[in-house]
């Protein structure tokens, strides 16, 4: 006995195949933008993403007044669709591969664990700090604190080094 294909059938399945290559190669394009060039950043992000090398002991203070307001800025996050600066602050003495964060700020982060934990999660959730955040290779875990010093404008404090 033999099987035969109608002509019905296989175009039918030429539709299906061009149906299913076309619905794949608008992710493919995603998949291929990379977050190499400040330009697609600022056009993914929507804003200015700067990023600056710091000392933890120096910036102990901001870095510490950040953590306290954690659980504020939770909110503010979660609620963040639109800035107009994103700064990353690269503590590097204060990177895992250093020993963390001094005694200063280690105690601070203890102090509010779970808060920052909860802050983490959220950033990730934000579409607009995590692209930020991932064009600068900072991994979420090592963010210690973020901060909304002007309207527009965010402060991100990480306990790691530029991936440069």
């Amino acid at each position: 006995m033999t099987i035969t294909t109608l002509p019905e059938a296989r175009w039918l399945h030429a539709v299906a195949a061009t149906a299913f290559l076309a619905a794949s190669l608008p992710q493919a394009a995603l998949n291929a933008q990379g977050l190499e060039s400040p330009e697609t950043v600022n056009r993914i992000v929507g804003s200015q993403v700067k990023q600056e090398e710091a000392n933890a002991t120096v910036e102990a203070g901001n870095v510490n007044t950040a953590i306290d307001r954690t659980r504020e800025n939770i909110g503010t996050v979660r609620k963040t669709s639109k800035l107009d600066k994103v700064d990353i602050v690269f503590l590097t003495d204060a990177a895992r591969s250093e020993g963390g964060p001094p005694p200063v700020i280690e105690s601070k982060v203890k102090q509010h664990q779970d808060d920052i934990a909860e802050l983490r999660k959220e950033i990730e959730a934000n579409a607009l700090l995590f692209n930020a955040i991932e064009s600068r290779r900072v991994l979420a875990q090592d963010i210690l604190a973020v901060e909304f010093d002007t309207p527009g404008k965010i402060v991100i404090y990480a306990a790691a080094k530029p991936s440069n």
